[in-house]
């Protein structure tokens, strides 16, 4: 919402996912207008290999956990796989040594799907790997006087804890 209250509203978390949307449907333009000219096997494992490496293995860790905490290793893979900046320096180097190509928009267009239709961003290490309903953000939906929004397909009776205790560490 601002510098000092870095959490979002339903309405602004929907507008925040719309500006994905928009990047989403630009990507999507330019992949079908070059569609002849798109090389489709680098586009598809490009388009992949984020998730093999930063979602596939910490939503295991997730499943197995039965809601402890899993190791933050999972969700560092996960955000720096899922990273704009990360996979900007991978479009880059792959320019620099194989060749600037369209295949390289698989990339914004794995992010903004992520973002604009899943509503998928960075995962902080404070909350479960998975969505699981924080009874604070309920509470402060509340104190605002806004509805609470649908429940995730992953929510069930979790406890809400993701990879720090609250208890023992202070959140930043």
């Amino acid at each position: 919402m601002d510098q000092a209250n870095p959490f979002e509203t339903p309405r602004t978390f929907a507008l925040h996912r719309a500006e994905y949307l928009a990047g989403l449907a630009v990507t999507t333009g330019l992949l079908i207008a070059h569609s002849d000219e798109v090389r489709w096997v680098p586009a598809i494992i490009l388009f992949l290999y984020i998730d093999l490496i930063g979602y596939i293995p910490g939503a295991v860790a997730f499943r197995r956990s039965g809601g402890r905490p899993i190791p933050k290793a999972y969700y560092v893979l996960y955000n720096v796989m899922h990273s704009l900046l990360t996979q900007g320096a991978v479009a880059a180097l792959w320019c620099w040594l194989v060749t600037p190509e369209w295949a390289l928009l698989a990339l914004p267009l794995h992010l903004f799907a992520d973002r604009g239709l899943f509503g998928n961003f960075l995962k902080p290490f404070t909350l479960p790997f998975e969505p699981v309903r924080q009874v604070g953000y309920l509470r402060l939906l509340d104190d605002l006087g806004l509805p609470h929004p649908k429940q995730s397909k992953h929510t069930s009776d979790l406890v809400p804890v993701g990879h720090i205790p609250s208890s023992t560490r202070a959140v930043r």
